[in-house]
């Protein structure tokens, strides 16, 4: 008999999102915006699996000419209802989502946008190996047309 009040377990689609786990170090291009000056930049991050097994937490710090520049908090899970992934995005800069970033893996790439009334951005994770990822956030006032806004390559610190 099937006890109805069991919690349930995580999905195959959530465990995916430990490929991101771990601590890395990246090299990144950050790009002009009207947010920042552009230039390059190295972010440690520190990402693990939490809350038993649905939702992978992703601690961020950039740092830009000796100094840390930005800092961002991110939690994945994988939404079982609406059969899609979800990022919950809170960084240094203090803007506050509507709702979360929204989307999907393509091939091995997961690819998740969010929508503000500043306009839109898209966060690419682009898994390379076990030991490499690729990232970039990209913006665009009507979801279209994307330009890059920061860019980068992180490494395993083993």
């Amino acid at each position: 008999m099937v006890d109805h009040l069991d919690a349930p377990t995580p999905l195959d689609e959530h465990r995916k999102l430990a490929v991101f786990a771990g601590e890395w170090s990246g090299d990144e291009m950050v790009y002009p915006s009207r947010w920042t000056a552009g230039g390059r930049a190295t972010s440690h991050v520190v990402a693990r699996i939490a809350l038993n097994g649905f939702y992978l937490i992703q601690d961020c710090v950039q740092t830009r000419d000796g100094k840390e520049s930005f800092a961002t908090h991110g939690v994945f899970t994988y939404d079982r209802e609406d059969r899609a992934y979800r990022l919950f995005w809170h960084d240094s800069l203090g803007y506050y989502p509507p709702s979360p970033a929204s989307g999907g893996w393509a091939g091995k790439s997961l690819i998740l946008v969010r929508g503000s009334l500043r306009g839109n951005a898209r966060h690419v994770y682009e898994v390379v190996d076990d030991n490499t990822y690729n990232m970039k956030i990209q913006f665009s006032p009507d979801a279209e047309g994307w330009a890059d806004v920061l860019t980068g390559v992180y490494r395993r610190i083993h």
